[in-house]
């Protein structure tokens, strides 16, 4: 029966939506846009309209948890750009930028002085490195289709803008292995009393012939390009992960990866050299040699044992720092300091810089004794950020705040940075020891970006700006220490989002124009709504009706698209944390399309599950998740808005989940659409989503939390979708595989749809308008044209 299912479905081929639907997934978007350092240039990439299955189906070598093309030496299925053009903020038309027809454009970056752009091309044999003159607009081709960006980009600019360093592949590399189709013998596997648990990762290795590939798709040279047509060889020829040359460009952090490999974990833990290498005189100096890291435990938290990272201080001309666990990383241990981070100056002694009571989250540099450093944790979801001061030795940390990080309404932003001496993002510290910082906004009143000058010495804080009105404007960047020069980012639900140079703080001089790409849209309905769980918790969705929706028309066929969460505390979960002055226009398979067929969407419902104090949320999982579901279509109904007996659940990956639970555990739903999910919680025994037990600590939760175990429960509609390729954690096919077969066992209702070639999320122009023909299909048959309950037999 299977195969003959699947049969079928491939003869018919791909479907399409109606016109409305594919004219919005065939329309070009506006640009995507990137600022020179120096804030005088912006760039405009032309955004590629869907790609078609062909290109999915180039070939992908699937390794170590990566997925490679191994005719490009760059990860399969990368986004491209498709043109570019050149702005001036003190201009208004932008001038295009002449490339090779065709152009496939990534891994863009700008020099540190602002005057080139550099980036690569993709072509058939490989990625080629072009520079852009800013001053002229010339575009320059600097090497043959012969980088390699299997480990991330391929490139990075020197510190005085002359040149590149590039991952290159080496011209004496011979053609990749080919793997024999006769074995060699039999694939053997054991474990000999160690504990090395590992979270359901898809693509690992499987071979000696998969180990050969990967270390023949990462293997690369280092080579400097520089812009006058010279080059030279820096690192020979060795698995490279990261080549990062210092600050003022005299040596470079080397990170290669060795054997042995694992077949249980992928190649960020794989065993890794670090190096430092000394450019003028060629010397190289051995940082460490880190190990197989197979055996991280699974709480949340734990880490790498050793030196996790090296990285370059960015206000420094030559000083690198790493951090290191103190609790052996395993974060079910207690322990009063969990990570040290230490400096080291090219030929001075290492330094501690700061110690961690909690798990290390990040530094962002400012100066010689300004730094910006933050912790978190967790169980608890704390996050606490410190002043420190690199030049003392643990840096007398001074706290500036202490906040639960799932509590939006605490939030204060992010750190605005600018180019600092050696052309890298340091903090922007303005006089009287003050940063700027830069957030969200959520808050009782609504979300409203904001931007706040905040003082080290302290942590006090001033509001220096806020987005007010109908509108949703955030601040891009800052242009001077007094922040009265800044470029933003408005939009409204009526107005596309453009930029803006803003003077004085209020003064707006617009520096795009971009304009609607779906007026189909623009009569649409949008609103945050919030309603009640019976257990007095406030709750929020997004809810959008149909242009030219009006009351009388009566209550609609109405889809719920949800995705649950976890949190510790109920006035976290209760938050506001969408703007509905937001530019709403739905792309791809989004659900928000159905509202061109008359259906009401009630987008991102908050479904909180919570755990208070020692109590883990999962364990109440399914009565939380059924009554954050049924006071949605309380409301919905009670509003008049939407049609009890015409309403859908939906969801993509852990909404699927959610989908297919709310089927078995409620009879609120007349059909499901499930989407990349996972429904057997055995088959992922080590974790998933916020989950950090094992199934052997948690038996009944996952049993209880998994709709495999309830199929007979699922007594209405439901539609399984899953690309052929999904290569996220726990979301196997073989899931909604299974899935579908225990349904058709017990006689469900169930249709699955494989979509050849796609991973987690569909890409292809096919695939997409196939989804969409799917969803509208199921929907008018078992939600708008059903017949009332018990009139029909469903």
């Amino acid at each position: 029966m299977l195969v003959l299912a699947l049969s079928l479905a491939y003869a018919g081929g791909y479907e399409n939506p109606p016109e409305a639907m594919a004219s919005i997934l065939d329309a070009s978007r506006p640009p995507a846009v990137s600022m020179s350092p120096d804030n005088t240039m912006m760039a405009l990439f032309d955004r590629p309209q869907l790609a078609p299955i062909s290109e999915l189906a180039e070939p992908v070598v699937r390794v170590a948890g990566l997925q490679l093309n191994p005719k490009t030496r760059a990860r399969a299925r990368a986004y491209t750009y498709r043109g570019l053009s050149l702005k001036p903020l003190d201009r208004s038309d932008p001038e295009t930028v002449e490339l090779p027809e065709g152009a496939r454009i990534s891994n863009v970056s700008w020099s540190p002085d602002s005057s080139h752009l550099a980036l690569t091309l993709t072509e058939p044999g490989g990625l080629s490195l072009w520079t852009v003159e800013l001053a002229s607009g010339e575009a320059v081709r600097r090497t043959e289709a012969e980088l390699n960006a299997t480990a991330g980009a391929p490139c990075s600019w020197l510190p005085n803008s002359t040149g590149l360093v590039c991952k290159v592949v080496p011209g004496e590399l011979e053609a990749m292995p080919e793997e024999s189709a006769v074995p060699t013998g039999p694939r053997i596997d054991e474990n000999l009393g160690r504990k090395t648990p590992a979270r359901t990762y898809a693509n690992l290795l499987s071979s000696p012939h998969d180990e050969a590939v990967f270390a023949w798709l990462l293997t690369a040279s280092v080579d400097q390009i520089n812009l006058d047509g010279t080059r030279k060889r820096i690192a020979e020829p060795a698995l490279i992960d990261t080549a990062d040359v210092s600050p003022d460009g005299s040596h470079m952090l080397l990170s290669t990866l060795h054997p042995p490999f694992s077949y249980h974990v992928p190649a960020n833990r794989f065993p890794v050299r670090w190096e430092l290498l000394d450019l003028a005189e060629g010397s190289r100096k051995q940082l460490v040699d880190l190990p197989l890291a197979d055996a991280i435990p699974v709480a949340f938290g734990s880490v790498r044992e050793g030196p996790r990272f090296y990285a370059w201080r960015p206000d420094q001309a030559q000083t690198y720092y790493w951090v290191e666990a103190l609790d052996g990383g395993d974060a079910g241990v207690e322990a009063s300091e969990r990570d040290a981070v230490y400096q080291q100056t090219v030929g001075a002694e290492p330094t501690l810089v700061w110690k961690t009571a909690l798990r290390f989250s990040g530094i962002a540099w400012g100066d010689d004794s300004r730094a910006l450093a933050s912790e978190w944790w967790w169980q608890t979801r704390t996050e606490r950020s410190f002043r420190i001061d690199p030049s003392v030795e643990g840096g007398a940390p001074a706290m500036l705040w202490e906040r639960n990080y799932q509590d939006a309404y605490v939030d204060p932003g992010s750190p605005v940075t600018e180019t600092g001496p050696f052309g890298r993002q340091v903090l922007r510290i303005a006089e009287h020891d003050m940063i700027f910082m830069t957030g969200k906004g959520a808050s009782e009143e609504g979300v409203y970006p904001f931007l706040d000058r905040l003082w080290l010495e302290d942590g006090t804080t001033e509001r220096l700006w806020r987005s007010s009105g109908e509108s949703y404007e955030t601040v891009v960047d800052v242009l001077d220490d007094q922040a009265r020069q800044m470029v933003t980012r408005r939009e409204s639900k009526s107005e596309p989002p453009n930029y803006f140079l803003k003077k004085n703080r209020r003064r707006n001089s617009p520096l795009t124009d971009f304009e609607d790409w779906a007026p189909a849209f623009e009569d649409m309905h949008k609103e945050i709504v919030t309603y009640t769980r019976d257990d007095g918790l406030e709750l929020s969705a997004t809810l959008y009706l149909p242009p030219g929706y009006d009351k009388s028309d009566g209550p609609l066929p109405t889809v719920l698209w949800a995705y649950p969460r976890e949190f510790k505390d109920r006035k976290s979960a209760s938050r506001v944390t969408k703007s509905e002055y937001r530019f709403s226009r739905p792309g791809g398979s989004s659900v928000r399309m159905l509202l061109l067929e008359g259906y009401a969407v009630l987008d991102g419902p908050k479904i909180p599950i919570i755990g208070e104090g020692d109590s883990e949320p999962n364990d109440q999982y399914v009565e939380q998740l059924v009554s954050g579901a049924k006071a949605a279509v309380d409301y919905l109904v009670e509003r008049g808005v939407s049609d009890p007996e015409r309403m859908a659940i939906g969801g993509h990956s852990y909404g699927a989940f959610t989908t297919a639970n709310l089927l078995a555990h409620s009879d609120l739903f007349r059909a499901g659409i499930a989407r990349s999910g996972a429904y057997n919680r055995s088959l992922t025994p080590f974790g998933f989503q916020s989950e950090q037990r094992t199934y052997w600590e948690a038996t009944d939760t996952y049993i209880e939390m998994s709709p495999f175990s309830h199929v007979e429960k699922i007594d209405e509609p439901i539609l399984l979708l899953h690309g052929q390729k999904d290569s996220n954690s726990g979301t196997y096919p073989v899931q909604s595989e299974r899935m579908f077969e225990a349904l058709k066992g017990v006689g469900g209702t169930v249709r699955w749809v494989e979509l050849p070639l796609e991973d987690h999320g569909y890409r292809a122009r096919e695939s997409v308008g196939h989804t969409l023909w799917e969803m509208l299909t199921w929907l008018d048959t078992y939600v708008k044209n059903a017949e009332p309950r018990g009139t029909s037999a469903e």
